[in-house]
């Protein structure tokens, strides 16, 4: 189809209008719904109030933050160059990612509180579409503000895709602050709350009378929603943009493929596949219905299965028009949603109630917590396994589907192979809106779950949210497990990208920085060590600071407890507020320090000891951050649902010797799943994006040269 770069941009710009324009219309219509009780409104206010109080306070340290960075970016690259581009592109990064999270987080504070008025009703298929209508807004939002960020970009800088790079930094750093905070804050006041008030004092989760349940409930708001929901916002921005800059990069290599003439809209072909996921995403939400005798996550998977549908005949519709009908090209592309289908279905198996690994740590858990705690890790390391081989085999296809369908000669052409690996992980945003949808319903139903206990509503509606809550999970968890196979893919691209930039800059051949990558380099095994260690050094990081949180919350509430008197009795009040400010500040502080881990390390790598060095790193990051992350995300869901499992009814129930140990094990999987696993996903593209940012002055200042 032969349309101008101004039309496409315009086309592109429209369908992220109208996505927005449709997560309006759903945030209207969940505001409509009635909001409960006095007493539910009390609460949910209580939450809402924690909730904005945190992200404030976090948001004003990462902009001041963020501003420092930018005036040192501007400086660093010149004012009067390129640096004013990529200072600007850095802070509307920046701005982008924190918007995404905000805009998720204030939709879900306000459905939490609805959800449970429905599940009043006794309704389950009612209660779950109204909930899942409030993630879809997150969905819609985070997909639709990104696209229209990306192309806003392109059009600004006319079509330079490198001064773009700034863009791609300044996402990547907040989607760590908000998923480190965030993560810190959700799981400290978790852990601290279940281990006094289930374990110690025998009260139910989200009782009122525990001191932490507020704080509880309001870390799911900003970790699992606003943290969750900034992360697929610069997962989107990375996987995207590193398609696109490898076709820029690849086109600007004299003697390379010239991949600009034979597909001349291929820098803006993964923004149209952006472009036709808005429209995938809200044919697929109509979808999400339960049928009589059907299941939560049976409805959910329609919706996931129709939004995959129309994605895969868009891709081809797309290469048909745009990329001359090339098969390799449209093979390339539906890799990625194979492997997004892959990634789901492995990741369900290992964390539904349903399905033999949750249901061996439930019954590990009558032999007491060590078995819980060895039987969870076991099922962690395993789920790494599945998802290892998928992502190979969808790289491998990408790379031979887009290289052989060359017409250049019988072997994959290595430009066109590394261009189809970044057409595979773009590919993969064909779902972003429904999948950040079904995962946003994970909190919400949480939260509706912790009101419905917190305001004693009637047993038909803990009826209603129990089992969406846990199915929360494995959406959760599913939604892990995407970010981080995405993430590989997109920074598989990046690492392209990275050694284009880098012989660029350095005035040689690509094929002549390549050749320096192997294992007989010394400065490239140094690398490779470096970086394979850095995704252990900074989990460490996290999971301490989880276990700093939750010590403060577990001495606060025995305090509360002890002087406090009535508590347990129903006749005195909690302070929820001091448990609240203090997980908050716990959480402000511990992030500084995984923050600057993850900036600093490349640089140093990088002026120390070359770029030769920082490419092993980068590859280093990727292998190892890979598993580690999927070893404590599933894992830590598969804990998780292991304790609701037995909470169902089995091996004892509630309150047995069992679901004591399970608790244990639920405590422990609570710091992987939500706090040290997801943060592995922005630590992998934070080291990508700020070598290819400072990759000029690296070549040109390292100590040890080329």
């Amino acid at each position: 189809m032969e349309l101008t770069t101004g039309q496409l941009e315009i086309l592109i710009f429209l369908a992220g209008a109208i996505g927005l324009v449709y997560a309006a219309v759903q945030t209207a219509l969940v505001l409509r719904e009635d909001d409960g009780d006095e007493r539910m409104k009390e609460i949910a206010g209580a939450i809402r109030e924690g909730a904005i109080a945190f992200l404030r306070r976090e948001y004003t340290v990462v902009f001041v933050v963020a501003v420092v960075l930018s005036v040192v970016i501007a400086f660093a690259f010149g004012i009067t160059g390129d640096g004013w581009k990529l200072s600007v592109g850095f802070l509307f990064g920046v701005a982008g990612s924190a918007l995404a999270g905000a805009v998720g987080m204030l939709v879900s504070i306000r459905a939490n509180v609805r959800t449970a008025a429905h599940a009043r009703r006794g309704n389950l298929a009612a209660t779950m579409s109204f909930a899942f209508r409030g993630g879809s807004v997150t969905g819609m939002s985070v997909a639709s503000l990104a696209l229209i960020e990306l192309v806003g970009f392109y059009w600004a800088f006319n079509g330079n895709v490198l001064s773009m790079v700034g863009v791609l930094f300044g996402a990547s750093l907040m989607s760590l602050f908000a998923r480190v905070g965030g993560g810190i804050y959700t799981k400290g006041a978790d852990v601290g709350t279940d281990l006094v008030g289930k374990v110690e004092a025998g009260i139910p989760e989200d009782d009122p009378r525990n001191p932490g349940v507020i704080a509880d409930n309001v870390g799911d708001n900003v970790g699992d929603c606003a943290g969750m929901a900034a992360d697929l916002f610069e997962t989107y921005v990375v996987t995207a943009l590193s398609a696109m800059l490898l076709a820029y990069l690849i086109g600007a290599v004299p003697g390379a493929t010239p991949l600009l003439t034979l597909f001349p809209n291929a820098i803006l072909f993964p923004l149209l596949v952006c472009a036709w996921a808005i429209v995938a995403t809200i044919v697929g939400t109509l979808f999400v219905r339960m049928r009589r005798g059907g299941s939560i996550m049976g409805a959910l998977y329609q919706g996931l299965g129709a939004t995959t549908a129309v994605g895969l005949v868009g891709l081809y519709l797309l290469d048909y028009y745009f990329m001359n009908g090339n098969l390799g090209i449209f093979v390339a592309t539906a890799v990625g949603l194979i492997v997004m289908i892959l990634i789901v279905v492995s990741t369900d198996y290992y964390t539904g109630t349903k399905y033999r690994p949750v249901q061996k740590i439930a019954e590990a858990a009558q032999a007491g917590a060590g078995p819980t705690v060895i039987s969870g890790l076991a099922v962690g390391l395993e789920s790494a396994w599945i998802p290892g081989l998928v992502i190979i085999s969808g790289t491998l296809a990408a790379y031979a589907a887009a290289g052989w369908y060359s017409g250049y000669s019988m072997h994959p052409d290595p430009y066109l192979g590394l261009y189809g690996i970044g057409l595979a992980a773009a590919s993969m945003l064909s779902v972003t809106g429904m999948i950040i949808s079904i995962d946003a319903f994970g909190p919400i139903t949480d939260n509706a779950g912790g009101i419905a206990e917190m305001a004693k509503l009637p047993e038909q509606a803990r009826a209603i949210t129990d089992p969406l809550d846990a199915v929360g999970n494995t959406t959760k968890a599913i939604t892990k497990g995407y970010a981080i196979g995405s993430a590989v893919l997109a920074a598989l691209a990046l690492f392209a990208a990275y050694t284009f930039a880098a012989a660029a800059q350095w005035g040689q051949p690509w094929g002549t920085f390549t050749g320096l990558l192997t294992l007989s380099e010394p400065l490239v095994v140094a690398g490779l060590v470096i970086g394979a260690v850095l995704p252990f050094f900074f989990t460490s990081f996290l999971m301490r600071a989880v276990g700093i949180a939750a010590e403060k919350m577990v001495f606060e509430i025995r305090r509360q407890f002890h002087e406090i008197a009535g508590i347990l009795e129903g006749t005195g009040k909690p302070d929820y507020g001091k448990c609240v400010d203090i997980v908050t500040l716990t959480a402000l502080q511990q992030l500084a320090v995984p923050a600057i881990i993850a900036v600093a390390t490349p640089l140093a790598v990088g002026f120390l000891l070359g770029p030769v060095a920082l490419a092993g790193l980068l590859l280093g990051t990727i292998v190892s951050g890979f598993p580690l992350a999927l070893m404590m995300t599933t894992g830590g869901a598969a804990w998780d649902n292991g304790k609701k499992y037995i909470e169902s009814g089995h091996y004892g129930g509630k309150r047995s010797e069992a679901h004591k140990a399970a608790v244990v094990g639920d405590t422990v999987g609570d710091a992987t799943k939500d706090t040290a696993g997801p943060a592995i996903n922005p630590l992998i593209k934070v080291v990508n994006t700020i070598s290819i940012l400072f990759i000029a002055l690296i070549v040109a200042h390292s100590v040890i040269p080329i």
